[in-house]
C-alpha cells in the first residue's frame, strides 16, 4: 500500500537538545555524590513538561493513522509525566537554598506551596496538569508500567 511521502520538515533541533543535555552532563555533574540543587531539579522539570508537550503533539498527530505506533508513544507520554511528577516531588524534598535545612514533615505532607521563585515550578505543574487530566484517566497515569500494549 503506498503511502504519501513526509513534508519536508523545518531542521530538526531535538538533536541539538539532547547534545545540550549531554554536554550540561559532562560540564556540570560533580564526580562527588550530591543531591541535586533545587535549581537543576526545576531546570529538569521545566524540560521534561516541554518534552511532554512535544510527545504529545506526535502522538495526537501519529495515534490518528498508526494504531500500534500511537499505543507505544501514549505509554511513553503517561510515564514521561510520572517523571515530571517525581522530579515535582523531589523539588519540594530538596533543601532550600537560603536555609540549607530540609522542609519538615508536616510542610511535605501538607504540599504547601513555598512562594516565588519556588512557586514556578508549581505553576509550570500545575498548568501542564489540566492538560495531562483532560487526556488521561486517574487510572492511565497511575498504573504501572507493565511493558504491554495492544498491539
Amino acid at each position: 500500500m503506498p503511502t504519501e511521502p513526509l513534508p519536508e520538515l523545518a531542521e530538526d533541533f531535538v538533536p541539538f537538545a539532547t547534545a545540550a543535555l549531554d554536554f550540561h552532563q559532562a560540564i556540570n555533574m560533580p564526580v562527588a555524590p550530591i543531591a541535586a540543587s533545587r535549581t537543576e531539579l526545576d531546570a529538569l522539570h521545566a524540560h521534561l513538561v516541554a518534552l511532554y508537550g512535544l510527545l504529545d503533539a506526535h502522538t495526537v498527530r501519529t495515534a490518528a493513522v498508526a494504531d500500534a505506533e500511537g499505543d507505544h508513544l501514549r505509554a511513553c507520554r503517561i510515564r514521561l509525566w510520572q517523571a515530571a511528577e517525581h522530579l515535582h516531588a523531589a523539588f519540594h524534598a530538596a533543601p532550600h537554598p537560603v536555609a540549607g535545612r530540609l522542609p519538615t514533615r508536616e510542610a511535605c505532607r501538607a504540599w504547601l506551596p513555598e512562594g516565588a521563585p519556588e512557586l514556578t515550578v508549581c505553576q509550570r505543574h500545575l498548568a501542564a496538569s489540566a492538560r495531562v487530566r483532560r487526556d488521561h484517566t486517574p487510572a492511565d497515569l497511575r498504573d504501572p508500567f507493565t511493558g504491554l500494549t495492544r498491539h
